[in-house]
């Protein structure tokens, strides 16, 4: 089993002893000395597990469990404590965290205590995998002439091994079509996905392609790149219009050799793998505006596939509620009011079926009876009954009144995606839960917090 590991300690001999242990095991390990590094390395990376320090200069272990709790809720943190300690580590452990370990370690006691760390972090993945991916059992059962000839396209497409570029608005359900085409296409391998506006580009690359050893400070061993992960199946691009230039050039370079070189290597490796790319961008315009280049749109635009937004198709969102309820646990299954059905239908869905997703899944579990009303749906369209309404005259109540609106629509146009919300209108992801929380938006926090485009 492999994995990321984040290890928080302020002693190095500990440090450098779990990184050993770690790596040999065949483990990606990052260390930080404080707890402060620690949540800045959260904010930039994903990890399968995190080991933390209870006692720390500055900040110490458990206001950074607090903190991770609430910035990754997934992400399990084991304790590290020393003698005399103990109390407060299982404190840490009633507080979220997943276990504790104490000083002098043991490696066996590491080494199983992080296996089992990471297969629980697997596991969440997977439940998330399959929650973003539940569209897919309804979306072969469409009334939309349009939507069922994309359809169409898609099993004309899934058995060539041409290029496919997936087109339209966030939330539109690109993804599925991409992995409705890998299932349909034979191919015994990985269907491996990367968003590629939601890495840096000092790092894309190397996610990409993977890196030699020593390539740069912190490469301590080789690692395998997504290309090289897709070997044998799909590999998805997503938002490749987000995509730097230079990266630009070396994706096309790999898509007419086959083969690509990890960063800091010189060895070129050979795989098979069948690329589908997806943006909600016009390419064509990207081009006549020199952001994206014109070989490389015509390489990846050998079929293209656009799928219609929900407000075109909306003779299919009886399907989609019927679908989103029935996957929903915890009791009864609940039906919806002929009233509120088509309010949902009048509704113009700019965040399409993510949004209509998290609509159908937030008044199910907010709804107390087994019929969920009109009055209900109109509650959960994200204010849309105070659209209309005029501004405050102070300027103050007034500015308020603004923003709301403002972030309330943007984060519909981007599927109640607050990250992608953040890179539209200029924001850090961190300034935005801020301002949503000081205009009493909270429950849009929790509603729209990491969902994936």
């Amino acid at each position: 089993m492999t994995g990321r590991i984040l290890v928080v300690d302020d002693e190095k001999t500990i440090l450098e002893s779990l990184r050993g242990i770690l790596e040999d095991e065949g483990y990606e390990v990052v260390c930080a000395e404080t707890g402060e590094d620690g949540l800045s390395l959260i904010d930039a990376g994903d990890f399968d597990a995190m080991l933390l320090d209870v006692l720390l200069p500055g900040m110490d272990g458990i206001e950074v469990l607090r903190r991770v709790r609430k910035k990754a809720p997934s992400l399990p943190v084991v304790m590290i404590s020393g003698h005399g300690t103990i109390s407060t580590a299982v404190t840490a452990v009633k507080e979220g965290a997943f276990d504790f370990l104490e000083k002098p370690l043991s490696l066996e006691r590491v080494l199983i205590t992080v296996r089992n760390a990471i297969e629980k972090m697997r596991l969440v993945r997977a439940n998330i995998s399959l929650r973003e991916n539940a569209i897919e059992g309804v979306v072969l059962k469409t009334r939309s002439p349009r939507m069922d000839a994309v359809l169409k396209k898609v099993e004309v497409a899934a058995p060539s091994s041409a290029t496919v570029l997936v087109t339209g608005e966030n939330g539109v359900g690109k993804e599925v079509i991409a992995r409705l085409i890998h299932e349909k296409s034979g191919r015994r391998g990985s269907f491996i996905a990367v968003n590629c506006a939601s890495i840096p580009e000092s790092l894309i690359e190397s996610e990409l392609f993977g890196y030699e050893r020593g390539a740069f400070t912190g490469a301590h061993r080789d690692k395998r790149g997504k290309v090289e992960l897709a070997d044998g199946g799909t590999l998805f691009l997503d938002e490749v219009g987000d995509m730097s230039l230079s990266l630009q050039a070396k994706l096309l370079r790999f898509i007419e050799e086959k083969a690509f070189e990890r960063v800091g290597g010189t060895r070129k490796y050979r795989v098979d793998v069948r690329l589908v790319a997806a943006t909600n961008k016009d390419l064509r315009k990207e081009m006549e505006e020199g952001r994206f280049r014109e070989d490389l749109y015509f390489r990846l635009n050998v079929i293209p596939i656009e799928v219609p937004p929900l407000r075109e198709r909306k003779e299919d969102i009886p399907l989609l509620v019927e679908h989103f309820l029935s996957h929903l646990g915890g009791g009864s299954r609940k039906v919806i009011s002929p009233e509120a059905m088509e309010a949902l239908k009048e509704y113009s869905w700019p965040g399409n079926v993510r949004e209509l997703r998290n609509v159908i899944e937030r008044v199910a579990l907010l709804s107390s009876g087994e019929e969920i009303g009109l009055e209900e749906i109109r509650e959960s369209l994200f204010d849309s009954g105070r659209r209309e309404e005029k501004p405050p005259e102070e300027y103050r109540e007034a500015l308020a009144w603004f923003e709301r609106k403002f972030l309330l629509e943007k984060l519909r146009e981007n599927g109640m995606n607050v990250s992608a919300t953040a890179r539209k209108i200029g924001l850090d992801r961190s300034s935005i839960y801020r301002k949503l929380k000081s205009l009493g938006l909270d429950e849009y926090v929790s509603q729209g917090k990491d969902n994936r485009e």
